[in-house]
């Protein structure tokens, strides 16, 4: 297949995109999955004049080439429209909108953001009032709101005291040409692109800037290692704040023409969308999605009352993928799950496995115009290669790695900084794995202690710094649990100072206080002699999260009624692994299904 050449931009991509399709389909978008059949559609020429007007309207803002965008809400076509324009004429900083006003003020410092694009309050008046007060404790100069795809009639009226402009996107934008931009030259390759919060969804905010260069290179790759024919449709069932979202279902479908089909706001978060989802795959001939496990071991759970003959490119990854949902969903759907791995650090996606050449463990191989291998780092810093097949730090080279993280403003310096993260232009992951001789990428470990609780980050530090505080607790770790919604959920062990004066109610209501994010605050406490170290006194967090998924185990069989011998887990060969004695495997089977989790049953 052909897609379109590398161009300087994802502004030059949606125009070059506009003049090879100007009347295909671009976008989408269905405000209600219950009601999926009435879409909001954007032509590739529609998407391209609705972006240059936002853009003029963010230079008219004040908006230059190094101001950041702060775009926050649940996903609409013009939060979609807004960020590819914010791009166009200075740098897109998305935000998920969840996050707390703390964490929303903390990424906002940190990228200098003085113009907001968030969702009004017709889409969630709460989080609306809450970051309305956050960009007037920050200081921005404008907020420009959005309303629903399938709004109707005159908006609510805004706040006119606010000391900032407050003004509908829809109306700042109208009177501005949709041809050219006005007053800003477009953008080169190595101007930046994007400001990407990561590492965490509480904490010192950690924030991975793009280039656009970065962006439209992992976004042809994906381009030509997907293979999708002009017209053909994918599902963006991502947030917007997600690079999976931007890159895998906005830029990468414009080198070839295809149509992206986001289902609602929520998207993959809607419980709703699933009553619907197989319909919504043969109304729009869903070609292609790409999801997190949790929503395929849902999907496995929803019977197929549909023509899902045009879905062949289920991709997944994020996570983990658990063994028993690829197997569920393949004897589900008969579609084979395709895995990808990658990171923010590196764009956005790096390996991909092309339909019929699954191996079962790999995540892929590398996509076009990236490089991987596995490195060996030496306590003085030096990097030694690994042969095929040896396990190592995987590192990622080529276009796709990013331009550093940013720098905190109080700290002067350079805007971003790769120091101590890229090594002669290669990526340190972080992760361990290998890479056998045909170029396939097994992952043997994440070296990071980050809990993924949706496909999204949060740090444990964070929760063991607020247990801490407690005068009752002498020591702390954070792991994350196996759950069938999210994937993970944050769990804490703590060690008390008085045994026998344990109160696992009295820390939650002390987390709740001391924990900003609500998503961070432990599921459950559990009291422990001591938290496992290693030989050299660092915290030995494996042990905890085998202990976390055995008792997660242990729980969905009670709840089920299933009596058993013993539950127990340990690390085999660097996977975790569950072992359930003295129950029937096929009750076992069920009462797990949908845990990111290995499995096994002995008589």
């Amino acid at each position: 297949m052909s897609v379109l050449p590398i161009p300087r931009s994802t502004y030059q991509l949606l125009l070059d995109a506009a003049d090879a399709w100007p009347d295909a389909v671009a976008t989408q978008w269905i405000p209600d999955p219950a009601r999926y059949t009435d879409c909001l559609t954007w032509t590739y020429a529609e998407l391209a004049g609705r972006v240059t007007r936002i853009a003029n309207a963010l230079t008219a803002l004040g908006v230059r080439r190094a101001d950041a965008v702060t775009l926050c809400g649940a996903n609409t076509s013009t939060l979609y429209a807004a960020t590819l324009a914010a791009q166009a004429v200075g740098i897109a900083a998305p935000v998920n909108p969840v996050l707390s006003a703390e964490h929303l003020t903390q990424l906002m410092r940190r990228t200098g953001s003085r113009v907001v694009v968030a969702a009004g309050p017709e889409l969630d008046k709460a989080r609306w009032e809450r970051l309305l007060a956050v960009c007037k404790a920050v200081g921005v100069r404008a907020v420009l709101v959005l309303r629903p795809d399938a709004a109707t009639g005159a908006p609510p009226p805004l706040p006119a005291d606010t000391g900032m402009l407050v003004a509908y996107l829809d109306d700042v934008a109208a009177a501005q040409p949709a041809d050219r931009l006005v007053g800003a030259q477009p953008p080169a390759a190595d101007d930046l692109a994007a400001f990407v919060h990561t590492g965490g969804t509480t904490g010192a905010p950690k924030v991975a800037a793009h280039t656009h260069a970065n962006q439209v290179a992992c976004a042809r790759g994906i381009a030509l290692a997907t293979g999708l024919a002009p017209g053909e449709a994918m599902l963006g069932g991502l947030p917007l704040f997600h690079v999976n979202a931007l890159l895998v279902t906005g830029l990468a479908p414009m080198f070839g023409g295809q149509r992206v089909v986001w289902p609602g706001p929520a998207g993959y978060r809607n419980p709703d969308l699933y009553a619907r989802f197989w319909k919504i795959v043969e109304y729009y001939r869903i070609a292609a999605m790409s999801a997190v496990p949790t929503v395929y071991a849902t999907l496995s759970r929803v019977p197929v009352d549909a023509d899902i003959s045009s879905l062949r490119l289920p991709v997944v990854g994020a996570s983990p993928l658990p063994p028993s949902v690829r197997e569920d969903f393949a004897a589900h759907t008969g579609r084979r799950l395709l895995e990808g791995y990658g990171l923010t650090e590196a764009t956005c996606a790096t390996t991909f496995t092309p339909p019929g050449e699954e191996r079962i463990g790999s995540v892929g191989c590398v996509l076009p115009g990236q490089q991987i291998k596995t490195v060996h780092i030496g306590a003085d810093g030096s990097w030694t290669d690994r042969a095929p097949g040896e396990v190592g730090v995987l590192a990622i080279g080529g276009p796709a790695v990013f331009a550093g993280y940013v720098t905190d403003p109080a700290a002067g310096g350079p805007r971003v900084s790769r120091a101590g993260v890229v090594h002669d232009g290669w990526l340190n992951t972080g992760d361990l794995g290998s890479v056998d001789r045909d170029g396939y990428v097994y992952l043997t470990g994440r070296a990071k202690d980050l809990i993924i609780r949706g496909g999204h980050n949060i740090d444990p530090r964070v929760i063991e710094d607020g247990l801490l505080r407690h005068p009752a607790v002498r020591a702390a770790a954070a792991v994350g649990r196996p759950d069938r919604h999210s994937g993970e959920v944050p769990v804490a062990y703590v060690v008390p100072a008085d045994p026998d004066r344990f109160n696992e109610d009295e820390l939650h209501a002390w987390a709740t206080a001391a924990i900003g994010e609500p998503a961070a605050r432990p599921k459950r406490i559990h009291p422990v002699p001591a938290i496992p170290t290693t030989a050299v006194g660092k915290q030995y967090k494996p042990a905890l999260v085998a202990d976390a998924a055995a008792r997660a185990v242990s729980d969905a069989l009670a709840d089920a009624g299933i009596p058993v011998r013993s539950v127990t887990a340990d690390h085999r060969n660097g996977r975790l692994v569950v072992t359930v004695t003295g129950a029937d495997p096929e009750q076992v089977r069920e009462a797990v299904a949908g845990f990111a989790l290995n499995v096994t049953t002995l008589p």
